[in-house]
């Protein structure tokens, strides 16, 4: 069953309308971009791992409770030399790539040299990110590739650090209500001392007209040193809230001499993650005005984090909603060989498989180097969270546990950085890939769940209502594809109140799994 991940997509490069059973709402216009790996082998060379297949790009249009489909990959250089090479010829995640010994000397000692120090893959096969008026598909390295969201055609790859010093950089940017977006990055040689940044991209600075993108305006917000100088944490994503970022150091960490000298010795770029299961997780929290992190330490025990929930503010208490992991095993599930095994074999050999645990962190902001030892410094009482003063002045974090088995998280996106309720995501059981989607009540601590046999759901998107007033008021939107040749794959809406389906349009092409997307609302939607 697990090889219907694995297969290699096709494009579908003209729009193609989806049969449609029951009713798609006539308020919903607009279009869902999703990314996600699509291609596994080029020729006769197969990549090793789930996420260094090439970047394939789909679109989902909603006008009139009609939905038309198109996929196109993405044209990054990388697909380009691969294409013409019919073969894999650019080193990824899990896939390293030596220099064909066929090819002329000075051929072979040119790739080598480019090698020593990685210039990244730009095979941007993880989310659509916006910055003004452009739209990029991106993963986490310094190059990006802006796209067309219409045509999902590649317009031209731009490099972060044309614009701001980073060496890598977040899929999971924020966006405020004024429509500017906040990153993260990794500074991590040749811009001084290494560091991660915060940075923004203010909502004006695109130029279509004379083709100058919205990067050209990015500012720095801040940035925060590395706790260990040459072993940065790795992060996926970041919290913010309406006051502060929240950035969780987390003992993951990226070696950047097994990293410089990762292709002279033979091994990839993921053997280049550690998890230090002896080193303490940091909490960073960083004032959205001056940049300057609290000076208080927030520490709790270790645990890997790909995926924040939400974050907010209430009563002196920054409040961190994430997805954790007692180990960075996950990873290893997504690799090729270990995918196309059958059901029961798959569930064998991952029994090591630490299952994601929604946690709630509370950090109090009145902490301070009087407040009395061994307290617990949270007053807020829906939660079990702590937050415990030290003999050295700095906080031990203790989360509650709201939800266990769900990644994937989705919130309604008005209400990031806001106080809120309800969170949907995908159910992790016994696989990487999600058989099932969930909403969660915070309050009540109940769920409700979409579930069809052999079907597997992507992320859930939520889409608000117009004028709607209550969180809920909306509808979730998710991809999903079957092993089974009598299901089509279909997108599927979901009542988000009630978590029933009001409606599916069943696509007449081949569609694939994907990892993440955005929402485009129509510029004449109400």
């Amino acid at each position: 069953m697990q090889s219907i991940f694995t297969k290699n997509g096709s494009e579908t490069p003209e729009p193609v309308n989806a049969v449609v059973t029951g009713c798609v709402p006539s308020w919903l216009r607009g279009t869902l971009l999703r990314n996600g790996p699509g291609l596994f082998s080029i020729g006769d060379s197969e990549y090793n791992h789930w996420f260094d297949g090439m970047a394939l790009l789909h679109s989902f249009t909603f006008t009139n409770g009609e939905v038309t489909y198109r996929s196109k990959f993405l044209r990054s250089e990388t697909y380009k030399r691969n294409m013409k090479a019919e073969k894999i010829v650019v080193t990824e995640f899990g896939t390293l790539v030596y220099p064909d010994p066929c090819s002329n000397i000075f051929s072979r000692t040119l790739t080598h040299l480019r090698n020593l120090v990685p210039d990244f893959t730009d095979n941007n096969l993880v989310n659509i990110v916006r910055y003004g008026g452009d739209y990029y598909a991106s993963s986490e390295v310094n190059h990006i590739n802006q796209i067309d969201p219409v045509t999902l055609e590649t317009i031209g790859r731009t490099n972060y650090r044309n614009y701001i010093s980073l060496n890598l950089a977040t899929a999971h940017p924020h966006y405020d209500d004024e429509g500017n977006t906040y990153n993260m990055g990794t500074a991590i040689m040749g811009f001084g001392l290494p560091k991660y940044i915060i940075f923004k991209v203010p909502a004006d600075t695109s130029d279509n007209r004379k083709k100058k993108l919205a990067l050209r305006g990015v500012q720095q917000v801040g940035s925060v040193p590395f706790r260990s100088l040459l072993s940065p944490s790795y992060f996926h994503s970041f919290a913010m809230t309406q006051n502060h970022f929240v950035f969780v150091e987390q003992p993951l960490k990226l070696d950047i001499v097994k990293l410089a000298t990762a292709y002279v010795r033979g091994v990839t770029l993921g053997s280049c993650l550690r998890f230090d299961e002896d080193q303490t997780t940091l909490f960073h929290v960083i004032d959205r005005t001056t940049g300057k992190a609290v000076s208080t330490r927030f520490y709790g025990d270790p645990l890997v984090v790909f995926h924040h929930v939400n974050a907010y503010e209430e009563d002196g208490h920054v409040v961190l909603d994430l997805i954790s992991y007692q180990n960075s095993n996950l990873y290893e599930m997504f690799y090729i060989h270990n995918m196309r095994q059958e059901t029961s074999s798959f569930i064998q050999a991952n029994k090591r498989f630490s299952p994601p645990v929604c946690q709630r962190f509370v950090l109090p902001l009145h902490a301070h180097t009087e407040s009395p030892r061994g307290s617990n410094l949270v007053t807020l009482t829906d939660t079990a969270a702590a937050a415990v003063m030290q003999e050295d002045g700095s906080v031990y974090c203790r989360p509650d546990t709201l939800f266990e088995g769900l990644e994937l998280p989705a919130i309604n996106y008005n209400f990031n950085a806001k106080k809120y309720r309800y969170f949907y995501g995908s159910r992790l059981e016994w696989s990487p890939h999600p058989n099932k989607m969930a909403k969660v009540d915070i309050v009540s601590r109940k769920h409700v769940e979409w579930f069809q046999e052999n079907c597997f759901p992507s992320e859930p998107v939520f889409v608000a209502s117009p004028g709607a007033t209550e969180e809920d008021d909306g509808v979730i939107l998710s991809s999903v594809v079957s092993p089974d040749p009598n299901i089509s794959p279909f997108m599927l809406v979901l009542d988000a109140k009630t978590f029933t389906e009001i409606a599916r349009a069943s696509i007449p092409a081949s569609v694939h799994m994907d990892l993440h997307g955005h929402f485009i609302p129509a510029a004449n939607a109400v």
